[in-house]
């Protein structure tokens, strides 16, 4: 891969617990080439990288200059080894070194709920914001923050995995050996567990319970750390709709009751069903340096 155009391209990759995708994404955020595969999660170490190779491949070129990577956590700081939870087929999978080796030095690997806060920060609903929280509730969940204009990257890359903060002490086990995490009660995984069918048949209190279980822990993390947006993407969120964000929005304004915590705002993602990949890419750029 090489820089061969003012108006740069990178290659993006998300690596969901669903499903995998990639695509080519220039400095104006324009998506094109756009492809998906299920994530065969279950099926070992190298079935998952062919899958991910099989999307690559025809994307890279010279005109390419870079590959920036969503990926769940927990990591190793840039992705040096990665173990998403809902991933079983890797854990400590030395994923950097091996994109590097196929497609060369520009690669860069974050969270993928950390990509989505650069991508929201460069061309969705935080442009101009310096302090915000984004967060995906999907087959997972996991967030991002900025603060002061900055994403929090954390000791080894894993700050604002808003995932795994207690919202329902005694509660369902999660997969990170805690109980009661906002994973284990409001992700994709956990509510077709409990109900015992997809998301998106879940009934209507379920779909409300979700909102204030997210809302519970955005109260809690704009209490701890003076912000006032968290925008929140996701096939589950975006799926609940307006029963999801107005019960997040009431819990919200029920828990967030510090002068500079109340007022604030919960809200869909502005860049919807293109976040993952646009935030993959954004983490390509910033490593490039545009």
């Amino acid at each position: 891969m090489g820089v061969t155009a003012t108006n740069l391209t990178v290659m993006a990759l998300d690596v969901g617990g669903t499903k995998l995708a990639a695509g080519l994404v220039d400095q104006t955020g324009d998506l094109t080439q756009r492809g998906a595969v299920p994530t065969p999660a279950q099926q070992g170490p190298e079935v998952m990288w062919e899958a991910v190779t099989a999307l690559l491949d025809p994307l890279a070129g010279p005109r390419v200059a870079g590959l920036g990577v969503g990926v769940g956590g927990p990591m190793l700081l840039g992705g040096a080894a990665v173990s998403p939870l809902n991933i079983a087929a890797w854990r400590d999978f030395p994923l950097r070194d091996r994109l590097r080796e196929r497609y060369g030095a520009a690669v860069a690997i974050d969270n993928d709920a950390k990509a989505l806060a650069l991508g929201e920060g460069r061309w969705g609903a935080a442009v101009g914001v310096d302090n915000y929280l984004a967060m995906v509730v999907s087959t997972g969940v996991g967030g991002g923050i900025v603060l002061n204009g900055r994403l929090l990257d954390g000791l080894a890359g894993n700050a604002g995995h808003i995932g795994h903060v207690i919202v329902e002490p005694d509660g369902r086990p999660c997969a990170c050996g805690a109980t009661g995490c906002l994973e284990a009660e409001v992700s994709g995984s956990a509510i077709a567990r409990f109900t015992g069918a997809p998301p998106s048949e879940a009934p209507s209190e379920v779909r409300r319970r979700t909102g204030r279980l997210v809302g519970r822990a955005v109260a809690s993390v704009a209490n701890l750390l003076d912000l006032q947006l968290a925008l929140v993407a996701g096939s589950v969120a975006l799926g609940f709709g307006d029963e999801f964000f107005e019960a997040a929005q009431a819990e919200v304004d029920r828990s967030a009751l510090l002068d500079f915590s109340r007022g604030t705002r919960i809200v869909a993602a502005g860049l919807r069903d293109r976040g993952p990949l646009l935030g993959a890419a954004a983490v390509g750029f910033a490593h490039l340096g545009v």
